[in-house]
């Protein structure tokens, strides 16, 4: 016997964040995903005039590789970046559900650094111009995400060696990685702006 989607519904409710990373009120979470993976960075020449660039070569992010899971141990959530059709095939990250196939694209609001061995928790932003895309067969689960919250994070912070000078150029790093993010779409009480 299955059960309707309706009452299999999870139900999420988000800690305390730091207020740099609050979603903006009307708004309210749907989906919580526990991700393992990676962050994969790849040794690329940078401006060494800037602060976080002292030998003109540093870890760049190339991609997120992570699988959310949720309270039970299922996976739901593909994460990784992706060409966005929405905006010419500019790579976003992007997260893709494991059943239904939607898909959904963001962009960086901005992010707040808590642990400072782990990559910073971030809040994302899921617009008309990064936008979602259904299922083949309409799965749309993601599709109505508003924005997203990476929070306690565990690691995937860029390593402090293997890039070093210009001979590391194209060194790969893929740094193990563990993180809860929050899903929200619009509340049914926020008005239709």
């Amino acid at each position: 016997v299955s059960l309707p989607q309706s009452a299999l519904a999870q139900t999420v409710t988000p800690p305390p964040v730091p207020q740099d990373i609050k979603v903006p009120d009307g708004n309210e979470a749907y989906l919580l995903g526990h991700a393992t993976g990676t962050q994969n960075y790849v040794c690329s020449p940078c401006d060494p005039t800037k602060a976080n660039c002292p030998l003109g070569v540093a870890f760049t992010l190339f991609t997120p590789q992570a699988n959310l899971f949720d309270d039970e141990g299922e996976q739901i959530i593909t994460h990784f970046t992706s060409p966005n059709p929405n905006e010419n095939g500019i790579t976003r990250v992007s997260w893709q559900d494991s059943r239904d196939t939607s898909i959904v694209w963001a962009t960086l609001v901005n992010a707040v650094m808590v642990r400072e061995d782990s990559i910073p928790w971030v809040l994302l932003n899921v617009n008309k111009d990064t936008g979602s895309r259904v299922g083949p067969t309409g799965g749309d689960r993601l599709t109505k995400t508003t924005f997203i919250q990476r929070i306690r994070t565990f690691g995937g912070k860029a390593p402090s060696t293997d890039c070093l000078s210009s001979l590391d150029l194209g060194h790969q790093a893929f740094v193990p990685y563990r993180a809860d993010y929050f899903f929200y779409k619009k509340s049914p009480t926020a008005g239709t702006n």
